[in-house]
């Protein structure tokens, strides 16, 4: 019996156990989750209420209920709010300082900015009551200015925003002029990047378009290293001529892709007087003498069209032909140098040439006219740019006979979305190429975010520069001495390891026969000019 007794008591005592058991730890779970119950209880949640800023808008913007200040402006009356006015520094330094209008209910303000309008008022004003604004595209501008007046910062990079995304072929001379008017660098910025890609590749084609650029805009436009040249310089010499014309006589319709009705008009002129040193021509001389004159000389079609047209003084082209018949001369007699340059004397005096790849296939062209003695081929397959010294035996007359020749060259790469803004653009840094008879060398592997149609940018330098473009750099380097002096220990340390714009000899590769065609772009018989693109696309 008393064995009976014992072992029930353990029996009950071990369910016991495991009841206590059961407690404590659906009392922890309790605990847990009333820990994390009371956590969320207590932490405040932040929600907008979508209403409030409509119904301040609404309200007192579009009804004006309960103004204390009257603001009038291009002739009409907004009845608005000191408070919210004073967003704006320019309200603000007024309703806060020692101005007459600190104590008045009344404001008239006199806008003299043509850009600034009724609309744009209407819009800045009721962005004060609201926690977002509507952007017109179409009167962005407008908008801007407004913005600007009011010192509203925010808004105008909104504004800013919104014009680097609708940059087109519309809208982009506009969009420069604004920003630099209001100085909105980041506009600057986008759009003359966006003329630099566009201006020979498409302006050449819309010639409403092309006929708003500037006489300032232009010459920066010619003279940039970075500007897409399709075909060869003589091709921005062409441009130039057709904005001329388009300039010259504004009345006559043109149609897109067509040629100029006056563009013949330089060349049909009696006067033996050139163009540039005309009243009328005067204006555009700086223009004109931003092109890289020594390359418009490379080709004998391009130097006849130039002394027909007569719209460059003939005297312009005596220093450059004599600099390139020394050049010429000195490597018929084997006594050029290595080239090595400052990386501005280089982008300052660099053969800019290009081509548009339409198609993601095999490619290989050849810019013609005299390179001094290269004959220089560019081959382009699905995902790399290569260049190759040509050398036959047939044409060794023309070629130069040194076993190596070494060059300069810099590559750079753009696809365009639907409105021909860049979506990814690739540069080489400027390399120093050594190659032997036939032999060529990789210059770059594109980048897989590149797309086709793609344009390629070619800047390569085949001779010393001039003396003087290395004499202008010099000087020019002398006023950027302090601020060099202050890099010079951050250029010290990167110093240490290769760095992707460090210009370095590249190995060459052995040269492939290659089959298939290889178009001579720019020219290729003797009756066609250096800017005609030859249409055996390969």
């Amino acid at each position: 019996m008393g064995n009976v007794l014992n072992k029930l008591g353990s029996v009950s005592q071990s369910v016991r156990g495991r009841k206590r058991k059961r407690e404590d730890e659906s009392a922890d779970e309790s605990g847990d989750g009333s820990d994390l119950l009371d956590k969320s209880l207590q932490t405040p949640k932040r929600k907008k209420l979508v209403s409030t800023a409509k119904y301040i808008y609404q309200a007192l913007f579009k009804e004006e209920r309960n103004s204390d200040i009257t603001v009038h402006a291009l002739g009409k009356q907004w009845h608005l709010h000191k408070v919210y006015l004073s967003q704006s520094p320019y309200f603000a330094s007024m309703f806060n300082g020692s101005w007459r209008e600190a104590d008045e209910d009344y404001v008239h303000i006199e806008i003299i900015d043509p850009k600034i309008t009724i609309e744009s008022l209407y819009s800045v004003f009721g962005s004060l009551y609201m926690d977002e604004v509507v952007l017109e595209p179409k009167v962005i501008v407008s908008t801007l200015a407004t913005a600007t007046l009011f010192q509203l910062d925010s808004l105008i990079d909104r504004c800013a925003e919104v014009m680097v995304e609708t940059t087109n072929a519309e809208t982009a001379v506009h969009y420069y002029e604004a920003a630099c008017e209001y100085g909105v660098k980041m506009v600057k910025q986008s759009t003359f990047g966006w003329l630099l890609v566009n201006l020979l590749s498409f302006y050449h084609r819309a010639p409403k378009w092309l006929r708003l650029i500037s006489f300032e805009l232009m010459e920066q436009l010619v003279s940039s290293a970075d500007l897409y040249v399709v075909q060869t310089e003589f091709t921005v010499y062409t441009l130039l001529r057709y904005w001329m014309a388009l300039k010259l006589f504004p009345d006559e319709s043109t149609t897109d892709g067509v040629e100029h009705p006056k563009e013949r008009y330089f060349a049909e002129r009696t006067s033996s007087v050139p163009f540039l040193a005309t009243p009328e021509g005067v204006p555009y001389e700086r223009v004109f003498r931003a092109l890289r004159l020594h390359n418009l000389l490379n080709h004998h079609v391009d130097i006849r069209v130039l002394r027909q047209d007569n719209i460059i003084p003939i005297e312009w082209l005596h220093k450059p032909l004599m600099q390139q018949w020394t050049n010429v001369l000195t490597i018929d007699q084997s006594l050029d140098k290595p080239i090595a340059c400052e990386d501005r004397v280089f982008l300052e005096s660099c053969i800019r040439c290009g081509r548009i790849l339409n198609e993601n296939v095999l490619h290989k062209w050849r810019w013609t006219g005299f390179h001094f003695g290269l004959d220089l081929l560019l081959s382009s397959d699905t995902r790399s740019l290569r260049i190759r010294r040509h050398h036959r035996t047939e044409n060794e007359r023309l070629l130069s006979l040194r076993v190596a020749r070494q060059f300069l060259v810099r590559v750079s790469l753009a696809s365009l979305n639907e409105l021909r803004q860049i979506k990814h653009q690739q540069t080489s840094p400027i390399l120093s190429i050594s190659l032997e008879k036939n032999e060529e060398t990789q210059l770059v592997v594109f980048d897989r975010e590149l797309t086709f149609p793609l344009l390629v940018s070619v800047n390569m330098m085949l001779v010393a520069p001039p003396e003087e473009a290395i004499a202008a750099a010099a000087a020019s380097g002398k006023g950027a001495e302090s601020k060099e002096r202050d890099q010079t220990t951050a250029a010290a340390a990167a110093a240490t390891t290769p760095q992707a714009s460090e210009r370095s000899p590249n190995q060459s590769v052995e040269g492939t026969g290659g089959n298939g065609p290889v178009e001579s772009l720019d020219g290729g018989s003797s009756a066609s000019s250096s800017n005609r693109m030859l249409a055996n696309e390969s």
